[in-house]
């Protein structure tokens, strides 16, 4: 009895290892520049078994990795190295800019405030392509299973033909380059933005869906403006209560939260049957989830 008792022990701790994901937020921000390939591979090292990025357009139709669709003030160095005034950064809008030209810009070598352990070095803003090419180059040099990669387009209503494309082109432009890279099978996709979602439900190859939510509106009304039910709910982690969780347990949707980096607020969220998290420190989660 023993034995068997060990053994449906093991099996269980295996199936959470499998299925519980540690997202690495904009890689391993938290040590890294954010959304560059570094810090991508910074959090694989610390055992984030998918990365978390943004997406965004340049002017010849680029995917580039981005938080924002220009360049924020406080990572970026102009391509003669002076700073960008938080009143100016618009004005650098990479939806206006050939990716030739983005890649003069520096978004490392100054570091970033809200994170002081972060290491500063010199670098660029990555195309997602190069991004999947080195993550499975990664996983192939390491020898590991396929790595997933958890896909933001970054747009809003205001930003349309602006600073990005309208929703029916620019999720099109990310279905593309998924399928053109095989990764159909390792990617989710994610937004706040919830014509973008709609946009890719219509795709002839379902991909799996992701509901960014930061608003204290319920998961029912916000499922009720996205008109289904996404493969992933993903709320701020201070949405999460036990009446949400339930909720997607019944109705067969995963449940991974963001941006959790504290200690303590991970070992909040770890007392409530998540399937994964998102954070700026994948080792602190590894840490305190035990995977």
């Amino acid at each position: 009895m023993k034995n068997i008792l060990c053994i449906l022990l093991l099996c269980a701790v295996s199936t959470f290892a499998q299925t519980f994901s540690i997202e690495g937020h904009r890689g391993a921000r938290g040590y890294l520049p954010e959304n560059t390939i570094p810090s991508f591979i910074k959090a694989l090292e610390q055992g984030a078994d998918t990365i978390e990025l943004d997406v965004v357009i340049s002017q010849d139709n680029k995917i580039v990795v981005s938080h924002e669709p220009w360049f924020s003030h406080i990572i970026s160095t102009k391509p003669d190295g002076t700073t960008i005034s938080a009143d100016k950064e618009k004005d650098f809008n990479i939806y206006k800019m050939k990716y030739s030209e983005v890649k003069k810009f520096d978004v490392g070598i100054i570091g970033n405030k809200d994170f002081p352990q972060q290491v500063k070095m010199k670098v660029y803003k990555p195309l997602l392509g190069d991004v999947f090419k080195a993550i499975k180059d990664y996983a192939k040099k390491n020898k590991l299973k396929p790595i997933r990669v958890n896909v933001e387009i970054k747009s809003n209503p205001t930003w349309d033909n602006v600073f990005t494309p309208t929703p029916e082109v620019f999720a099109k432009m990310i279905y593309q380059e998924i399928l053109k890279h095989k990764m159909q099978n390792d990617v989710i996709v994610q937004s706040f933005d919830v014509r973008q979602l709609q946009e890719l439900r219509k795709m002839p190859i379902k991909l799996p869906l992701a509901l960014l939510v930061g608003n204290k509106d319920g998961i029912e009304k916000n499922l009720e403006k996205l008109g289904f039910n996404p493969d992933t709910y993903s709320p701020h982690f201070g949405l999460v209560d036990e009446a949400t969780v339930i909720y997607c347990q019944k109705n067969n949707l995963k449940i991974v939260p963001w941006t959790v980096n504290e200690i303590a607020d991970l070992e909040k969220m770890k007392k409530f049957k998540l399937d994964g998290i998102i954070t700026d420190f994948p080792d602190r989660a590894v840490k305190v989830f035990g995977k």
